[in-house]
């Protein structure tokens, strides 16, 4: 089974993401948790290049090229693998975030992200998919006072901008995506991760 989580920033998704992790290898199951961009020694690389600043403009093209070029590391080099032994994969994001940052956020071709995620996937798609939203306010004050990356540094509008596109993504695709009020408390929001899951697990999904 191949599980992903997306949200804006601060919307809590690496917690839970965690919390299923420790869950399901708590039940016994052979499950591993990565992260987008990331994942692999040189995925990881690219993440640092991406989610720092530079002096000079960072080209809406380059970063979407990067985060494909560090998908592709990721699903080659351990998510295909991993899904091929028969273990669970738990991803911190995939590939509706770049449809959601750098389509709906950067304005960049839907279709030609849709393209180009399908070669770096090379068709790998998630079994399922909890989108944890929150209002953009709810979620930047969650982030306060800690470092921000180049991502996090961008306006409230852009911040709107990626959280529509989320909502959107998961309209189109409510057969994969669940969508969780992030409002929560973060005990309540992992109850009903967990519910689901078991049920997917029981029916062999």
């Amino acid at each position: 089974m191949f599980i992903t989580f997306e949200g804006i920033e601060g919307s809590g998704k690496t917690t839970q993401a965690r919390l299923l992790h420790e869950w399901l290898i708590d039940n016994g199951y052979e499950v591993i948790l990565t992260r987008e961009p990331g994942g692999t020694p040189a995925a990881e690389e690219l993440r640092k290049f991406i989610l720092s600043e530079r002096e000079e403009k960072f080209p809406e093209i380059a970063e979407l090229m990067l985060y494909m070029a560090a998908r592709s590391f990721h699903v080659q080099n351990l998510i295909k693998p991993v899904l091929g032994s028969g273990a669970i994969v738990i991803s911190d994001r995939f590939s509706d975030a770049t449809l959601a940052y750098q389509g709906y956020g950067r304005g960049l071709s839907l279709k030609e992200i849709k393209y180009l995620n399908n070669l770096a996937t090379e068709g790998v798609k998630p079994d399922i998919t909890y989108l944890i939203d929150v209002p953009v306010e709810i979620g930047m004050s969650r982030i306060k006072g800690r470092y921000h990356d180049r991502i996090e540094k961008e306006t409230l509008i852009f911040h709107e901008k990626v959280r529509k596109g989320y909502l959107k993504i998961a309209s189109e695709n409510p057969e994969r995506i669940i969508v969780i009020d992030g409002t929560k408390e973060t005990e309540e929001i992992f109850e009903e991760i967990k519910k689901t899951i078991e049920r997917r697990l029981k029916n062999g999904i």
